[in-house]
């Protein structure tokens, strides 16, 4: 091992306990932590992070990351609302910061790997780098690790994919880390409060004007607000009385400026198109494959088949119809616990 191994450090409990493993290993570490804004949390996380540095004997550093942030992650993700999607931005940071910017720094400081806190696991067979689900499935988070290319894969190192986050806790705690104490971050970092819309309003300086709500079938049911504060399948906040009983959003239309509505049982659909396919373990899927998929971060997978339709794009239609597929989110796909790959969903296709 002559080269560092670079640990990405939030502070966190995860990131710490990963560090701790690692320096068990007899690994040579140097802790990173990301500037990602000008908030008071993103001082105290660098201060946590560098004080468990000092307490395990490693040296750490503080990146400027703003720029590279805005550009890689929060202007996506402001574009994608503006197109009527509901981007998972974790999936894009993964990609483009972490194992993007961030590794390419720790490469240019010495280190040959990244290591970060996630509950995953990579390994190396037939040729390949492949990702797998965390051994502990309450805690896996494969998911947004999806779009990861063979090249970052290779130099990822996720200590924690075999244990569970009672473990994790009760090693740092052993080892008399601060960090044990802390509680999990939750929702999108950068907008804490869970406030999509008003973030995007501040952020851009822009008003998004108001226009039609429609029924499925065309009738019109009311004004919504903009539509970047609606994602499909969602109920509350519509502010729409109808005796049509509950009603919920089944599609955005920015071309149009207008919100269709629904009933619960309109939400569902069997068939989705996505792009920008990222397969793990091949360079191509041959012909129709049975496989597993999930279309969101929280939710069981479905059996599905998929079929590979263009360079990157895939056509996947699950064995059961599935609730509020939703334009922007994130599809990965499943072979046991082998990551095949992921994609960005850009329609459902009704039965």
């Amino acid at each position: 091992m002559t080269k560092q191994t670079a640990v990405a450090m939030s502070g966190g409990v995860d990131s710490c306990a990963a560090a701790l493993l690692l320096q068990r290993e007899g690994r040579q570490l140097l802790g990173l932590t990301l500037c990602l804004s000008d908030s008071g949390g993103a001082d105290r996380a660098a201060a946590d992070a560098a004080a468990a540095a000092r307490q395990l004997g490693f040296p750490h550093q503080t990146l400027d990351m703003r720029q590279e942030f805005q550009a890689g992650v929060v202007a996506p993700f402001i574009a994608e609302y503006e197109r009527g999607r509901t981007p998972n931005p974790c999936v894009g940071c993964n990609r483009t910061i972490k194992f993007g910017a961030l590794l390419q720094v720790a490469q240019a400081l010495g280190c040959g790997s990244l290591a970060t806190g996630h509950y995953a696991r990579v390994d190396h067979s037939s040729g390949r780098w492949l990702l797998r689900k965390a051994a502990r499935l309450d805690k896996d988070q494969s998911y947004v690790l999806a779009m990861l290319t063979q090249e970052q894969l290779s130099r990822a190192l996720f200590p924690l994919g075999g244990l569970s986050k009672e473990e994790v806790r009760a090693m740092a705690s052993e080892a008399g880390l601060a960090a044990a104490q802390r509680e999990d971050s939750q929702d999108i970092c950068f907008i804490p409060d869970g406030d999509y819309g008003a973030f995007i309003r501040q952020h851009t300086g822009r008003d998004y004007p108001s226009g039609p709500f429609l029924h499925e079938d065309g009738t019109p049911l009311g004004r919504h607000r903009g539509i970047i504060d609606y994602t499909v399948g969602q109920r509350r906040g519509l502010g729409v009385s109808s005796n049509r009983g509950r009603l919920y959003v089944k599609e955005v239309r920015p071309g149009e400026n207008t919100v269709v509505l629904s009933d619960n049982a309109g939400l569902f659909a069997r068939t989705l198109e996505a792009d920008g396919l990222n397969l793990i373990p091949c360079g191509r899927l041959d012909g129709p494959v049975r496989l597993w998929a999930k279309i969101r971060y929280r939710m069981a997978e479905q059996p599905c088949t998929a079929e590979q339709t263009g360079e990157d794009t895939l056509r996947l239609t699950f064995d059961q119809p599935q609730r509020a597929i939703t334009p922007g989110q994130t599809v990965v796909l499943y072979d046991g616990d082998l990551v095949v790959g992921g994609a960005r969903i850009v329609t459902s296709i009704p039965d």
